[in-house]
């Protein structure tokens, strides 16, 4: 029998990328040790030996240079000789000495309470979505640590935001912020806009966080804040603009509509929403970090989801909203949704 030929143009199964993905966590636990080790800060300050950053870090030099080494293979780092040093991303956003330090995230990314949701995916998966809703606990501490460590990632989205939205209005606006979180949003729009007035709606413990960046950033005379769930406070009327962002993807349709619809009785004629989302293309496949997310609210929420852009316009039209406008955001995985009450 004549052998079969090969088609080299064919990829090869391999079980590696199974095993890559099988063992993810080794990379997760190098970048969260060495951000607890202050590795990247080191090397950023000249320490860019093993032996060197054993003495700077306090830790053996045998496992500096093996997380070191390890970190280079996955591209956080480079090596030259016996001498390491950051690659650009590292430089950017895991060198405590950087403007744009992003460390602090994995207080609430690899918080205990993320993680063991992710262990039981399983059920998530035969259920449809996790047995609690912690977003919806007015004391669980998860939105205190989100508000503190997600703030320097959400500083280019709230900026980005904040440019949509007014595209250099200096009018006085009454704006509505809700679940603030660190406040960045609302903040953004007052340094944008001198005359504007914010609102910010969450629970009180967070609030205390969103009041320390309002005074940081020196806007807290124009920062008010109202504690509590926006599904149950009383809201107010007569805004000219309500912020919605990284909310509406913990809850399902019905909910959603619900506040939409509340939301649309607190805004004046003509008043704008503007919803900050990670939105997937209609096949839920692309692009990646959109589409990811889905999974990420199967572990956290009964009912969450990564809505697409046709899915959230048809929610804002069943509550009232007919004219939208659709803004990505790149380089952000973010896309900003403007609806305007009529």
């Amino acid at each position: 029998m004549p052998a079969i030929p090969i088609d080299s143009a064919q990829p090869q199964a391999s079980p590696f990328r199974l095993f890559q993905a099988i063992n993810g966590f080794h990379l997760t636990e190098a970048i969260r040790g060495a951000i607890e080790l202050d590795i990247f800060t080191a090397i950023g300050a000249g320490q860019t030996t093993a032996e060197a950053l054993s003495r700077r870090c306090s830790v053996a030099e045998r496992g500096a240079r093996i997380l070191c080494d390890f970190l280079v293979v996955n591209g956080f780092l480079s090596k030259s000789g016996d001498q390491y040093s950051l690659a650009e991303d590292s430089a950017m956003f895991l060198d405590r000495s950087s403007p744009s330090y992003m460390g602090s995230c994995t207080e609430f990314l690899l918080s205990d309470h993320l993680r063991e949701n992710f262990r039981d995916l399983t059920n998530a998966v035969k259920h449809g979505g996790c047995e609690q809703n912690y977003a919806l606990d007015p004391e669980s501490p998860i939105w205190v640590a989100f508000a503190r460590s997600m703030a320097p990632m959400m500083m280019m989205a709230s900026e980005g935001l904040a440019q949509i939205v007014l595209s250099h209005e200096t009018r006085p606006l009454k704006v509505l912020d809700i679940a603030a979180g660190h406040g960045l949003f609302g903040i953004a729009v007052l340094r944008s806009n001198p005359k504007a007035e914010v609102t910010a709606v969450d629970w009180k413990n967070v609030l205390e966080v969103a009041r320390e960046n309002a005074k940081k950033f020196g806007v807290a005379e124009r920062y008010k804040t109202l504690p509590g769930s926006v599904f149950d406070v009383e809201i107010g009327t007569g805004y000219d603009l309500v912020l919605l962002p990284n909310f509406l993807h913990h809850f399902n349709r019905a909910t959603i509509v619900k506040l939409l619809t509340k939301l649309r009785a607190a805004l004046v004629p003509g008043g704008r929403v503007a919803t900050l989302e990670f939105v997937p293309n209609e096949d839920r496949v692309a692009p990646p970090m959109p589409a990811a997310f889905a999974l990420i609210m199967l572990c956290e929420t009964p009912a969450g989801d990564a809505y697409t852009r046709a899915e959230l316009e048809e929610m804002f039209k069943s509550a009232g909203f007919s004219r939208h406008e659709f803004h990505p955001m790149p380089p952000s995985p973010h896309s900003v949704l403007v609806s305007t009450r009529d």
